[in-house]
């Protein structure tokens, strides 16, 4: 799909989206946050020198907004993340202590919680949710039973999960969905490699799944809309943020726009305009349709009148897949960038991502900023920049980074102390210059041996590890027995932080 024949597709398809003008936020910015999947900190060009894959529409963000270079997830894997970035709260404080969201699971952010859609809709902004949600979803079906009566949240069960689809009523409203947790509407996939593999608007499938899904097509078994195909996912979520943004930059209220993309994600499926594009294999074609993708939805902002009164951050949900190994080792494209660790793991590579923040008169353009920030103070961030007063049960662990955000001269860092997390529910603390990891190096699937080879690496018998990532960014030198006390001082405040209810000082 070519650019020009993209923008008139979402133009001819654009349709009212009702909004009206809310007293007193007409001058409050525009928001738009896109997430991108399992992208990693080394496959952005302007991150990476080395990078094999072309991502224009990335470098020139960064070089008109401001790039953050110490940037982390708070959590290795993607329903976590999503639920840290939503709610402003360590995702291990609530019920998912490890894994992901499988099929089917129920909704995973808790009814009464305070999310950010929901406190920027409480001061007059329209708010939208395109794309990935894997947040949980309350299916109905015909005997009234729950999968999560059988199987644990987070336990895959795959036989029980798949015979508790075939009870799911699909042409009822599902619930706990995007609508429920502070969103007007909501338009995407569960996750594009999880089923029902039809789209969702608001509550409801667009499409009967009344269809299996073929064995040869990646992805859990599961109902599919006849016809479906992988590789239209992202250009139709693509199409629809378009809209939106086009839309709604026509109202004099106010948007929210959570963007959640779908790549570059498995299944790897970049559709056919973008194959062959990387020269790297589909894996890179992917991250390059993924860049183009980031560009339409600029390209409508820029286009919209309001390019000077919104504000865009782009990052990713957690580093990069474990796939991107055997790419690294064929093609020298190290998706990790200089880091250590992919998807899942506590090293750096597992939650060090892409950071960009744009706004054009607000934010900084062309510079780099050291700040280390987690993904959880994007609520406090936007709820100074909007005038909100958070109260202490929201937010627990969001700081109000806006400082950082728009170049502003800081005396000290910004946040204490901040806390990485597992797939296997281990625990990591960055403070400074420093990381504590109170786990032995087992934390998630193992790293391939060629890799420890080439770098040097050996395994240890110490129970965790200790790095100074300014002078070991590849974190290949364990220093825990060599600083003890730095070893006591960094557990304590992990400790302190797991078992208080917050690791932001009380607001007042």
């Amino acid at each position: 799909m070519t650019r020009r024949s993209f923008l008139k597709s979402a133009s001819a398809s654009t349709v009212a989206l009702a909004g009206l003008s809310a007293a007193g936020a007409k001058n409050r910015p525009n928001i738009v946050v896109i997430l991108s999947d399992d992208l990693g900190y080394g496959d952005v060009a302007c991150y990476n020198p080395k990078s094999k894959i072309p991502t224009p529409e990335l470098d020139r963000l960064a070089k008109e907004g401001l790039r953050f270079i110490d940037a982390h997830t708070p959590c290795g894997v993607c329903s976590p993340t999503r639920y840290g970035l939503l709610t402003g709260r360590y995702p291990w404080r609530g019920d998912l202590k490890s894994q992901v969201l499988w099929p089917y699971d129920r909704p995973l952010i808790e009814d009464g919680r305070l999310t950010l859609p929901a406190m920027l809709r409480s001061q007059g902004y329209a708010t939208a949710a395109i794309g990935k949600w894997h947040l949980g979803w309350d299916w109905q079906t015909t005997d009234g039973s729950k999968v999560n009566s059988q199987v644990k949240l987070g336990d895959p069960q795959r036989e029980i999960r798949n015979e508790f689809a075939k009870k799911v009523m699909w042409e009822k409203p599902a619930g706990g969905g995007p609508i429920t947790k502070g969103f007007d509407y909501y338009f995407g996939v569960d996750l594009p490699n999880f089923p029902p593999y039809t789209f969702i608007e608001n509550d409801r499938l667009t499409a009967a799944p009344s269809e299996q899904k073929p064995d040869k097509m990646f992805g859990w078994p599961g109902p599919m809309k006849p016809g479906w195909r992988l590789e239209g996912v992202l250009p139709e979520l693509t199409r629809r943020a378009v809209k939106y943004v086009e839309e709604k930059s026509k109202s004099d209220k106010p948007f929210f726009l959570y963007f959640a993309m779908s790549s570059p994600h498995t299944p790897i499926a970049p559709d056919d305009d973008f194959k062959g594009k990387s020269g790297i294999g589909d894996y890179g074609d992917f991250v390059h349709q993924t860049d183009w993708s980031v560009g339409r939805v600029m390209d409508a902002i820029r286009a919209s009148g309001k390019a000077d009164n919104t504000i865009v951050v782009f990052t990713s949900d957690n580093g990069p897949e474990n796939l991107t190994y055997p790419v690294l080792k064929e093609t020298n494209h190290a998706s990790q960038g200089p880091l250590r660790g992919a998807k899942r793991m506590l090293w750096e590579g597992g939650h060090r991502v892409p950071y960009i923040v744009w706004g054009p008169g607000r934010v900084p353009a062309g510079k780099t900023e050291s700040e280390i920030v987690c993904h959880t103070d994007i609520m406090a961030t936007v709820a100074s920049i909007t005038g909100y007063k958070l109260p202490n049960n929201a937010g627990e662990d969001s700081y109000d980074i806006s400082a950082a955000w728009f170049g502003k001269k800081r005396s000290r860092a910004i946040r204490e102390g901040t806390v990485h997390h597992s797939m296997n529910n281990e625990y990591a603390l960055r403070q400074g210059e420093w990381v504590y990891i109170d786990s032995n190096g087992t934390h998630g699937p193992a790293e391939p041996e060629w890799w420890r080879e080439r770098h040097g690496i050996k395994k240890h018998n110490e129970p965790g590890e200790l790095f100074h990532l300014k002078e070991d960014l590849l974190e290949q030198k364990n220093l825990y027995s060599a600083y003890p006390d730095k070893v006591k001082q960094m557990k304590a405040l992990l400790e302190k932080y797991k078992n208080d209810s917050r690791s932001v000082p009380p607001r007042r």
